[in-house]
């Protein structure tokens, strides 16, 4: 009799029952710079407190100065607590008043001691010694997180509004300006653009795939005023024999990334924009912003930065 062969490793653990582990978390994620297009992505998230420096490093200034006055004040309102414990425990605070000490935990925690008011007995020392501790580390901790978002190196670079799909001798190219806002220079900057897009593979199964689109000009030695993007679209373009319609299908973006070397902060700086369906522009220029001023010299007008001719 054939003994019944025997089934692999693999087919077994195909057929073990799936234990639902815990609900994975669910993050919003905001794909490019100017866009206001966001994805959901589950498994995987990280909370705000799983990383809490680049939490704090990341958030607006407003954020994070709210953020530190709740916590100074938390962390006073608490020690406050724990000395009202003791009536008779601060020399110059009038008994059971909390005000008195939450104003000499203040004091003990920002290390100022007026004076007037002063720890008493052997409770209140205690307390004492573990606020100028706390208060020790919480500076430490704050002068090391605003020295780094300070000396942060940041760009300043501001991209038109909409792109433009036009002729440019004699083809059809796509176009866009950036200008430094800064007065000083980018040394040695470069773009890229990439062309991300829903497509549909052999199998059938739909896939973000991402397109580098050539720039006629990626290169600019001194970035100091305005540069103007420009990416033929020829027969080697993805770009090639596409419409309004069918990029909307695709949702297909133009990703931009900028990058280059800050003159006076010597670190690399790098700036980011994204363009969809809705912010490209066909069969338009850009309005001139290189005009002619009241001495018979060359001004550059930002305030037509954005606009296109009628």
């Amino acid at each position: 009799m054939a003994r019944k062969p025997a089934t692999p490793k693999s087919a077994k653990a195909a057929k073990l029952p799936v234990t639902a582990g815990p609900r994975p978390r669910v993050r919003t994620v905001t794909l490019t710079g100017s866009l206001q297009s966001q994805v959901s992505v589950r498994g995987g998230a990280m909370r705000a407190q799983d990383d809490l420096y680049h939490t704090l490093l990341t958030v607006s200034w407003r954020q994070f100065l709210g953020l530190v006055a709740t916590v100074f004040f938390g962390v006073n309102l608490v020690f406050a607590s724990l000395y009202a414990l003791d009536p008779n425990g601060i020399t110059g605070a009038r008994p059971g008043r909390l005000d008195d000490a939450f104003f000499f935990s203040v004091q003990t925690f920002g290390t100022i001691g007026y004076g007037v008011l002063a720890p008493r007995d052997l409770y209140a020392n205690l307390i004492t010694t573990l606020e100028s501790f706390v208060g020790l580390c919480s500076v430490a901790v704050m002068t090391g997180l605003i020295f780094a978002r300070v000396s942060r190196p940041t760009a300043r670079v501001m991209f038109t509004h909409n792109a433009v799909i036009t002729h440019h001798e004699g083809k059809p190219t796509l176009m866009f300006r950036c200008a430094n806002q800064r007065s000083n220079r980018i040394i040695e900057a470069e773009v890229t653009l990439t062309l991300a897009r829903l497509v549909l593979t052999k199998e059938g199964l739909k896939f973000r795939r991402l397109e580098d689109l050539k720039v006629i000009r990626s290169r600019s030695p001194l970035f100091v005023l305005s540069w103007l993007v420009m990416h033929t679209i020829d027969e080697t373009s993805p770009l090639f024999g596409a419409t309004p319609d069918s990029l909307a299908a695709e949702m297909a973006e133009i990703i931009v990334v900028l990058s280059g070397q800050d003159e006076t902060l010597a670190q690399r700086i790098h700036a980011r924009h994204a363009y969809a369906t809705a912010n490209l522009v066909w069969n338009r220029q850009f309005a001139d912003i290189v005009i002619e001023d009241d001495a018979g010299g060359r001004m550059i007008d930002y305030t037509r930065f954005h606009d296109l001719d009628a």
